[in-house]
């Protein structure tokens, strides 16, 4: 069993920075896959970037790629995703998720067996 909390949330003006960390605890190992999702209200949860635990590989949304990063530091275990050049349509409740599979690119909700229970953000425009 892995447990996520997610923490850094918050209102941003357009242009704008945030950082949001997830910070893991339990089984997760080496061969896990991180991801940050987003859902915002009345649409479905979508996928917005991942990261290998092992190597660091990652892969982006092309809605977000060039404007958030995603990260990892081992030693705290903790996922940071820095959302640069805020939008106000990344208004959304991002949730921090992890799966044992190591499948990088595949992106399904599906896919991912642990879920934190999510932060919100909100772009003003």
């Amino acid at each position: 069993q892995v447990q996520l909390v997610e923490s850094g949330g918050g209102l941003v003006q357009a242009g704008g920075s945030l950082r949001l960390s997830c910070a893991a605890s339990g089984r997760a190992t080496s061969d896990y896959v991180m991801g940050w999702f987003r859902q915002a209200p009345g649409k479905e949860r979508e996928f917005v970037t991942a990261i290998t635990w092992r190597y660091s590989n990652t892969n982006y949304a092309a809605s977000v790629k060039g404007r958030f990063a995603i990260s990892r530091d081992s030693a705290k275990t903790t996922v940071y995703l820095q959302m640069n050049v805020l939008k106000p349509e990344d208004t959304a409740v991002y949730y921090c998720a992890a799966k044992s599979d190591g499948s990088l690119y595949n992106t399904d909700t599906g896919s991912y067996a642990y879920w934190g229970q999510g932060t919100q953000v909100t772009v003003s425009s």
